[in-house]
């Protein structure tokens, strides 16, 4: 009976370097066209935030912790942490660390949260959407590394374009979560009041959901940072590079180090992303 069913083989491997072949001979303009916007951004974005004095960058992060928080003891925290990167000396490889978990981030955002409010207004389409969700979620990120890689060679687009992919499903369950959750009085309400649809959107569901929304684009940005070693493995620069080096040349380290600057940038934008607390009156 196993060898029935191990004897013929089902070709998906096959099928698929075919596809990926097929791409590379009648899309590779489109491919090297994303590729090169992808490094302009990046690439761009890195030069703008590296020709800033270090201490200007780092007075906005904690001013801007500040405004959002309203505590002194964040933004202290934020200089504290930068300075001790800038000291180790991963102060350039976390701007470019920066820089792809904003663009990453910004992606996922704007695809995934339109899709989340589609989902909520549609079960059809969440029915349709939560299977790939799942793959994209439990497939290793190392499977779909693999094609990335052929198709926008080594550099900053493979390595975001697989981040998206890993990161884009926490904004579209959540805005899905926060949009299903608005209570049914609060639409009632709104439709006796005469809204049309794109009123209750945006007066209704979308400031209910707010926070859920939120939680969603942290958790993204969490998740995109959590992609940096891997990303470097395909060439993407930041603070995954010398992780990956200090594994090729078990030099622990500078291991420790890059390590630490990852949990020290990981902690910050956590911090300074998150939703603010309400004050109780």
């Amino acid at each position: 009976m196993e060898s029935w069913f191990t004897g013929w083989k089902l070709p998906l491997g096959w099928l698929a370097k075919q596809g990926i072949g097929w791409l590379q001979d009648n899309a590779a303009g489109f491919f090297d066209a994303v590729t090169a916007i992808i490094n302009f951004l990046v690439d761009g974005l890195t030069q703008t935030l590296s020709a800033v004095p270090v201490a200007v960058v780092i007075a906005v992060f904690a001013a801007g912790a500040y405004a959002l928080h309203r505590s002194w003891k964040l933004a202290v925290f934020v200089v504290l942490a930068f300075l001790l990167i800038t000291n180790l000396g991963y102060w350039q490889a976390t701007l470019e660390t920066i820089s792809l978990v904003g663009f990453s981030t910004l992606v996922s955002v704007a695809f995934g949260v339109p899709i989340g409010i589609a989902c909520a207004h549609r079960p059809w389409l969440y029915s349709a959407v939560r299977p790939l969700l799942d793959l994209m979620q439990t497939l290793p990120t190392f499977v779909y590394l693999i094609p990335t890689l052929v198709l926008f060679h080594l550099g900053a687009a493979p390595g975001l374009i697989s981040t998206v992919i890993f990161a884009i499903a926490a904004p579209i369950r959540l805005t899905y979560l926060g949009v299903v959750s608005v209570p049914l009085q609060l639409r009632e309400a709104g439709e006796a009041f005469g809204a049309t649809k794109s009123q209750l959107l945006w007066k209704v569901e979308l400031p209910y959901a707010a926070p859920t929304i939120m939680a969603g684009i942290t958790q993204c940005i969490m998740l995109s940072l959590s992609m940096v070693v891997i990303a470097a493995l395909v060439g993407a620069a930041g603070l995954g590079t010398p992780v990956v080096r200090a594994l090729g040349t078990v030099n622990i380290p500078m291991g420790i180090e890059a390590g630490l600057s990852i949990v020290l940038l990981a902690v910050v934008l956590d911090r300074v992303c998150r939703a603010p607390e309400r004050r109780k009156s």
